[in-house]
């Protein structure tokens, strides 16, 4: 094991170090304990478990006899177990908890699913319990939603939605309420709110305008915070907007979010942020042709701030302190294991810069959102017909 912490602000921007590449991508928990990975090389990859919230974060391999397939999904959960899918065959998925014991790895089998046609199967991001997991199917016609770890006899079909399901964003604190992105026929995507409670009933979530495509990237059950990915405001062409859960305020698409030549996708919200949406900080990855960096905004901020990555970040990992500290997962030959901590700078009006470089000091000046200086709007979203309010807690 090696733990070691870098902790920087977002005006820091030259490290050296070599990267070590990621053969799979970093699921952390909902809570920001744990995080785990894929780690090794070529044909000897084996499962990693980081451990987020101690005072130097800390690696613990778990290998088995049998090396893992780069295409194995891993999931952490809240009591430090790692739930591990692998792709059998064309059709079958199988489910183990993975745990250390002694100086080994001990494996807790679960079950398998089968799914027809040639999709894999996906995990869902972990659950906000810390304690169940979810996998879905996405079919030519039907989706069908599995519990995976958590349940009393191994993998449970939970529902089968019609259409196309995708995405998949978690709307509240119990792990009841699932928002997926959903297509019916060659109708537009619109993301619903998936009632676990209630056999999968499905509810309307996000309907912008009657033909746009609308997505939900990100949602904070604290403050209300939904980051949305839609074509309303430039038909055929996608921007990232804002909105809150429950209101009737028009979603937002801040100029300043769109760079010509990178794409921008927000992966972590601040939390702890009860009813001030406007304050979370939210973390985005920025990917051009040069590579990966960070931005950070706030909704109430006039600009995103954009900050060279440290070395060995894992782009598009990371998770916020309730205090406002963006922590991101790194890996280097120097430090295998480590965290570097960003935070959003003062608001201040620094020189324009060309849109898609990182600037040295950290932030990026937009332009108006419209000419009089307003926020984009396009209509309400209509969030309050999604029964997100005045249930009973998940029991």
């Amino acid at each position: 094991m090696t733990a070691c912490a870098i902790e920087t602000t977002a005006e820091d921007g030259d490290h050296e170090g070599t990267a070590v590449p990621f053969p799979a991508g970093f699921a952390i928990t909902a809570n920001g304990a744990y995080g785990a990975r894929l780690a090794g090389s070529g044909d000897a990859l084996y499962a990693e478990r980081w451990t987020l919230d101690g005072p130097e974060p800390y690696a613990v391999p778990l290998p088995l006899d049998q090396p893992e397939e780069p295409d194995t999904r891993l999931l952490p959960l809240a009591d430090g177990r790692v739930l591990v899918c692998r792709r059998v065959d064309g059709r079958r998925h199988t489910f183990s908890l993975l745990y250390p014991t002694g100086p080994g790895t001990g494996e807790l089998r679960l079950g398998s699913v089968e799914a027809p046609g040639p999709g894999p199967v996906e995990l869902l991001p972990p659950s906000p319990d810390g304690i169940c997991a979810y996998a879905v199917h996405a079919g030519p016609e039907s989706t069908t939603l599995w519990l995976v770890a958590g349940g009393a006899f191994g993998p449970e079909r939970v529902a089968e939605l019609p259409g196309h399901c995708a995405g998949g964003v978690w709307l509240d604190r119990t792990g009841r309420m699932l928002a997926l992105d959903r297509r019916l026929g060659d109708g537009p995507v619109k993301t619903v709110a998936v009632d676990l409670e209630r056999g999968g009933e499905v509810s309307p979530l996000l309907q912008i305008t009657e033909e746009s495509n609308d997505r939900l990237l990100l949602a904070d059950p604290d403050s209300g915070l939904l980051l949305i990915r839609s074509d309303a405001p430039s038909p055929g062409h996608e921007r990232l907007g804002w909105g809150v859960l429950g209101s009737l305020l028009p979603v937002r698409f801040p100029e300043c979010l769109r760079l010509d030549d990178a794409a921008v996708t927000p992966f972590a919200i601040q939390p702890g942020q009860v009813l001030m949406p406007e304050s979370c900080g939210v973390a985005l990855r920025i990917d051009a042709a040069g590579g990966s960096w960070v931005g950070l905004w706030r909704p109430s901020g006039r600009r995103m701030h954009q900050v060279a990555a440290p070395p060995g970040w894992v782009a598009g990992a990371g998770t916020w302190s309730p205090e406002g500290v963006l922590r991101l997962p790194c890996s280097t030959d120097e430090l295998p294991c480590a965290l570097a901590g960003l935070t959003v700078p003062p608001e201040r009006d620094p020189e324009p810069e060309p849109a898609g470089v990182p600037e040295p000091a950290g932030e990026a000046r937009p332009g108006p959102d419209t000419e009089d200086g307003r926020p984009r709007a396009c209509r309400p979203v209509p969030l309050q017909q999604a029964p997100l309010t005045d249930r009973k807690p998940a029991g």
